[in-house]
């Protein structure tokens, strides 16, 4: 059975680091070759420099979102993401001292090493788009369920990954029903023709996303172990979610969670501990520094279009169930909530104007950094909830204490990918968030995390 050429989701996010830098390091080489300008060949013949070069283009490449799939693959959005790397990443190439070559008193050099950056990176980009990932790169999958669940499964796997397409399924609730309509047309397939429906169709993938172990039959067994033997990958789906989605499926998980969490060792890593303890000082101690700054501008603005105290205090839930009192910058209005606790909404008429440029900005969390000296809360962690939410959540999802395992932090792995909670629902996702970080807690994780807090505040994507 002919496999078709595909790439995994960090195959891909690292073929596009990789490219990024060889182009733009063969385009300098040949152009400064051609013209004869010294300043475009040196990090082509000095590696220092071009360590240098490459380490500002894959970090500022992922703060612009270069390495976001879905920007990558659309043709407009990487034009403004390439732009804006190749900009501000040759801006700190020039200003950066020893490790880049001395700034070029010519004009027309630094102007041509822009230029040829920003040109490399485009058509590297735009060759990605246009090829590899155009259809004939998608992964082709077949999904083992019940009725009941494909729209769900459907959607959830195909919105996280644009190349990964469910092409049908195998109906494991009954006999064979109407197929599915989503942006594409989802085939029922009977059991029987599960083996020849695989190989007709260069299928990438078998998901077995049934609940009920029972509905796996003698005969689809067979024809499961088959295809196994005959080299087509079959994974479970919760390991498929996990992967994709980078979050944990608490809606497929039973009540036997801790078969199946096996928590990061990093949160009993004292080493690590360590480390991320003096970072937050450090970090804690900058971020009032520049609060203490900002002060002055914050307080003639509060005046003016908040109207009120500036400060505002409010208890929340902190680790292993402590409850502690959060300080922020007041961003509603006063007695926002004289009718009751009530879920912040995105466009919610209590937030002032200047409110919401302080959630915009982050600016109103300045002040927590005084909770992260006192050790109530850390810079990276679930963001801490107020006891009454805490209490009504926990009623309706048994696991979503366990988020308390670890201190609650300013920013967070689902407040980068879910930016907003405006309901239940909307808890069960940042929950399934919060619960991939605790499970994969560690230092790389935290950059990341870190990296796409700034491209949030940024592109102006606060609360």
């Amino acid at each position: 059975m002919k496999k078709k050429i595909h790439f995994e989701v960090l195959e891909r996010k690292v073929l596009l680091r990789i490219f990024d830098v060889a182009f733009v390091l063969v385009a300098l080489y040949l152009i400064g070759g051609i013209l004869h300008l010294g300043y475009l060949q040196a990090p082509t013949t000095q590696l220092p420099y071009a360590i240098v070069l490459a380490l500002y283009i894959n970090i500022l490449g992922t703060v612009f979102e270069m390495y976001d799939l879905q920007v990558a693959s659309n043709q407009f959005r990487v034009i403004k993401s390439s732009i804006l790397t190749a900009s501000v990443s040759v801006l700190f190439y020039m200003l950066t001292p020893v490790l880049s070559p001395e700034f070029y008193t010519q004009r027309l050099q630094i102007l041509f090493f822009y230029g040829v950056v920003v040109f490399a990176l485009l058509l590297w980009r735009i060759l990605y788009v246009k090829f590899l990932a155009s259809s004939r790169f998608v992964q082709n999958v077949i999904l083992v369920c019940d009725r009941n669940q494909l729209e769900e499964l459907v959607l959830g796997l195909e919105q996280s990954d644009p190349h990964y397409r469910i092409l049908a399924y195998v109906n494991c609730d009954g006999p064979n029903e109407k197929a599915l309509e989503t942006n594409h047309f989802v085939e029922n397939i009977a059991i029987a023709d599960l083996v020849s429906f695989t190989e007709a169709n260069v299928i990438y993938e078998i998901v077995i996303a049934t609940q009920n172990p029972e509905e796996i039959t003698v005969e689809l067994y067979h024809q499961l172990l088959y295809l196994l033997e005959s080299g087509t990958t079959i994974r479970e789906y919760t390991q498929v979610y996990e992967y994709k989605m980078q979050r944990i499926p608490m809606h497929f998980i039973t009540r036997d969670f801790y078969k199946f969490f096996p928590f990061s060792r990093s949160n009993s890593n004292q080493l690590y501990l360590m480390n991320v303890k003096i970072m937050e000082i450090l970090i804690s101690l900058i971020g009032l520094f520049c609060g203490a700054l900002l002060l002055p501008f914050i307080l003639l603005a509060n005046a003016f279009w908040n109207r009120g105290p500036l400060f505002y205090t409010q208890e929340r839930v902190g680790e292993n169930g402590s409850i502690f009192h959060i300080l922020k910058l007041r961003s509603m209005v006063e007695n926002a909530e004289k009718g009751g606790a009530v879920f912040s909404t995105r466009n919610d008429n209590r937030i002032t104007p200047f409110g919401r440029f302080l959630r915009k900005t982050r600016i109103d969390e300045i002040p927590q950094f005084i909770n992260i000296l006192k050790g109530d809360m850390g810079i990276i962690g679930p963001r801490p909830e107020r006891p009454f939410f805490v209490k009504e959540i926990s009623e309706i999802m048994p696991f979503y204490e366990i988020r308390h395992v670890v201190k609650p932090g300013i920013t967070g792995w689902a407040q980068v990918n879910y930016s907003y909670g405006e309901s239940i629902e909307d808890s069960l996702v940042k929950l399934q968030y919060d619960l991939y970080y605790i499970k994969r807690r560690s230092i790389f994780l935290d950059i990341n995390i870190t990296i796409k807090t700034i491209s949030t505040v940024l592109f102006y994507r606060g609360q």
